[in-house]
């Protein structure tokens, strides 16, 4: 694929991993231009299109909203670099509090089994009672 802008939406999108209708939805968010159409033909899409899509699926794995792509796009030419790692370490802070919370949530949720696994017999469902009760207790 070289320089030339000769992809139609359905190649590019297999180029890039995606199907149309996200390649859609990033130009109605503003992540993706749409090339004009030539008079009578179809927009054509190239590598440096591929290489924008695939900067997007690439930060959302690492957790950034839509929102937060747009601004690192807006910041790709790496002349705000400090604006860039400020807008990450925003976001390890914020996957840390929500590896904390996880946490918290797996260790409640850790007790309510082992309780319901120790009870026996015709009685109340330790899980089921700590619910109803609101009282799930988190360390």
């Amino acid at each position: 694929m070289g320089q030339q802008e000769d992809l139609t939406i359905g190649a590019f999108a297999k180029a890039a991993g995606v199907n149309v209708e996200t390649i859609r939805f990033y130009q109605r968010r503003g992540l993706l231009p749409e090339p004009t159409r030539p008079l009578g033909g179809i927009r054509r899409y190239g590598a440096k299109d591929v290489a924008r899509v695939r900067f997007i699926k690439s930060a959302q794995r690492l957790g950034f909203s839509l929102d937060e792509v747009a601004e690192l796009l807006r910041l790709e030419d790496g002349a705000q670099c400090s604006e860039a790692r400020a807008l990450a370490e925003g976001k390890l802070t914020d996957i840390r509090e929500r590896l904390e919370d996880l946490t918290r949530i797996e260790q409640a949720l850790s007790r309510l089994v082992t309780r319901c696994r120790s009870k026996k017999g015709n009685v109340n469902c330790p899980l089921i009672d700590a619910l109803q009760r609101q009282s799930v207790e988190t360390p």
